[in-house]
């Protein structure tokens, strides 16, 4: 039987072999709901940067540039990362260069993986049916903030494992604990994490509208994936 391992932190990456995983890395808020947001609206690819300098010189190759610190828009940036910018009618078929605070560091700590997959809420049940289809062990990578542990994207997690537990058994505890987080979580997501660390923090920057949306499952049914350094359908 398949095993599933969660990952809460990408400081913890150096604790998980992936050669033989399908990663799944997920930023509820926002990075990874953005990515999957602009599938869904025709974009063409993502690609992503770790560092800000990097993805601002995609502009010369005629990319659509997104960048966001700190939970806010980088100057110069053509987009930041709220989900609903990625709507957009005038996106569709673009390509984007795209560097978060946490999500896409993520992924740059994912490398070297068998597959590299996004998932966030809005596409909950089509990164779990594509895993319940694949032969892969999974790790589920949950970017944090800064190297620590966040609620959103550990629920997330859980709501995998759950969804998975007859056909991928858990590796260890950390599957297991986000599994009940999920649990303790599902019937209100957003009352449950009314209190945590990110969701505060954006509620100051008044995206709420943001945070209720990112925190809806099953809006979208895309898998993007990581294909030669940029994500693609």
């Amino acid at each position: 039987m398949r095993a599933i391992d969660v990952c809460l932190s990408p400081d913890l990456m150096h604790l998980y072999p992936v050669q033989d995983k399908t990663v799944v890395v997920v930023d509820i808020l926002r990075a990874t709901s953005c990515m999957t947001t602009a599938f869904a609206h025709g974009i063409k690819s993502i690609t992503p940067f770790a560092k800000l300098e990097d993805c601002m010189a995609m502009k010369e190759q005629q990319y659509v540039t997104a960048g966001e610190r700190d939970g806010k828009k980088v100057e110069g940036f053509d987009l930041g990362n709220s989900p609903f910018e990625y709507m957009d009618e005038k996106l569709k078929g673009a390509k984007i260069a795209f560097t978060t605070t946490n999500g896409t560091q993520a992924i740059a700590k994912s490398e070297g993986a068998k597959e590299i997959i996004i998932g966030s809420f809005l596409n909950l049940s089509a990164v779990t049916d594509y895993l319940a289809r694949g032969d892969n062990n999974v790790l589920v990578v949950c970017a944090g903030w800064k190297g620590k542990v966040n609620l959103e994207d550990t629920i997330f997690a859980g709501a995998v494992v759950e969804m998975l537990k007859d056909q991928i058994h858990s590796d260890c505890d950390a599957p297991l604990a986000a599994q009940h987080l999920y649990t303790l979580a599902m019937d209100d997501l957003e009352g449950f994490l009314k209190n945590s660390s990110h969701v505060m923090r954006l509620a100051k920057l008044n995206i709420h509208k943001d945070i209720r949306f990112c925190l809806t499952p099953d809006q979208y049914n895309v898998v993007p994936m990581l294909k030669n350094g940029a994500l693609e359908l």
